[in-house]
């Protein structure tokens, strides 16, 4: 599994996608830090830019780069060499290089225009959102991927998982809150967060920035629960289950699937 890491990690690297991946974080970075009058500024616009473009390029490139190579994952599955092991592999590959070049693309920035480190801790909550929610979307390419071959439905597919929790999701969301604000929704507010890893993600960078304030109603009850230890190692836990778990699925049917 190291090797084909290794091997595919190097290939992904040299790819112009993922340098052009690389260079957009890279500016837009350094704009935002450039203007801002602060870091926890740009933060805020960073995280904007981060629950909107890290999934939707993580799902589109997982897809594409699935496909891509399927002819090579033949190639391998034909070797003395455990399915696990292959899929493994390339997964930890593709997902690895797309949140190295999101780390290093805003990394760069910060370091530059925060010579003080402060909001450090802001910042670090801001990068392992952006990891997880890369792992999380790229686990979702791959099982789509798997599920169909027809490359024009995965690519439907995988738009419709972005658009779902990017867009859809807030919609219900703010929708069951507008029409049952007379009922207690702590419960629901908190379940429905959890169930949305872009949402959970956003919530976990907001409230370490301190402007839980601005958020109203539902700041107070995301700052009472993911404010806490126990909130925090919950929230945590609940994206890596995000990652585990169509991972999982995905092992599961690729070890049956006859290529």
């Amino acid at each position: 599994m190291f090797k084909i890491f290794k091997y595919s990690l190097l290939d992904l690297l040299r790819s112009r996608w993922l340098i052009f991946y690389f260079l957009f974080f890279l500016t837009s970075s350094f704009l935002l830090f450039y203007f801002s009058s602060n870091a926890a500024k740009a933060l805020v616009s960073l995280l904007h830019v981060e629950v909107a473009i890290v999934p939707l390029v993580s799902i589109i490139f997982g897809v594409m780069y699935y496909y891509n190579s399927r002819e090579f994952i033949e190639l391998l599955l034909a070797q003395p060499l455990k399915r696990d092991t292959i899929f493994l592999g390339l997964y930890l590959s593709l997902s690895s290089s797309l949140a190295f070049c999101f780390v290093l693309g805003t990394g760069i920035p910060f370091i530059y225009f925060n010579t003080g480190f402060s909001d450090i801790g802001s910042f670090g909550y801001y990068l392992l959102t952006g990891v997880m929610l890369t792992y999380i979307f790229t686990a979702f390419a791959f099982l789509i991927s798997l599920l169909n071959e027809n490359r024009i439905k995965g690519f439907g597919l995988s738009i419709l998982v972005w658009l779902y929790m990017v867009v859809v999701a807030d919609g219900i969301f703010l929708l069951l809150l507008m029409y049952f604000q007379d009922y207690p929704l702590e419960k629901l507010t908190l379940a429905l967060t959890i169930l949305n890893p872009v949402d959970l993600s956003r919530v976990l960078v907001l409230l370490n920035l301190e402007i839980s304030a601005l958020m109203g109603y539902s700041g107070a009850v995301f700052n009472s629960f993911f404010g806490s230890i126990p909130g925090i190692i919950t929230a945590f836990l609940s994206l890596l289950m995000w990652i585990l778990l169509p991972l999982f699925v995905f092992l599961k049917i690729a070890s049956r699937k006859n290529f």
